[in-house]
């Protein structure tokens, strides 16, 4: 019985600590510049941030970046969010994001993971991955893949956080 009771309190117990770490892991990045950024230090002054795994050569990937740019002024003034892509092309294909991105006219924050050090962090199997944080940085909504008019349910769901509503998946 007593085997029981200490099986029962660790798992109580993990999911308690799984629950309380709803915010994003501290690994180090590259930001475009090649300088070193702490994950912990993204941050929006309390607004909301949308956190997009990405690769250059992920078609979907791309399609839903150029989606969300289309609207990206708009919904930053109206909510004030913010977007982080974080790309996740490997040594090989990584000198190839800035180009790319430059390419695109994406006015968005950039990072790479070219160790995926990030990636396996927040449990990113495929991409793309799109994550929205609350303006604490918890993890309040996620998404995976993409389809045209999935960026309108992103924005629906941005509103609500900046609002302060609660989101349930």
């Amino acid at each position: 019985m007593r085997k029981y009771f200490i099986i029962t309190v660790m798992v109580l117990f993990g999911f308690e600590c799984f629950a309380q770490q709803k915010g994003i892991p501290m690994v180090e990045v590259k930001n475009l510049d090649n300088k070193t950024v702490k994950t912990t230090d993204i941050s929006n002054n309390g607004k909301p941030i949308i956190l997009d795994f990405w690769a250059t050569w992920c078609k979907p990937c791309v399609k839903e970046l150029t989606a969300i740019s289309e609207n990206y002024e708009t919904w930053q003034k109206e909510t004030g969010v913010k977007l982080v892509a974080v790309s996740i092309d490997d040594a090989r294909t990584m000198s190839k994001v800035a180009p790319f991105v430059n390419g695109k006219g994406w006015e968005y924050e950039f990072y790479l993971d070219p160790n995926s050090d990030f990636k396996r962090a927040m449990n990113v199997v495929n991409v793309p991955h799109t994550f929205l944080l609350d303006g604490k940085g918890n993890v309040v909504w996620q998404h995976t893949t993409y389809a045209d008019g999935d960026e309108n349910e992103l924005f629906e769901m941005v509103k609500k956080v900046a609002k302060g509503e609660e989101i349930k998946q």
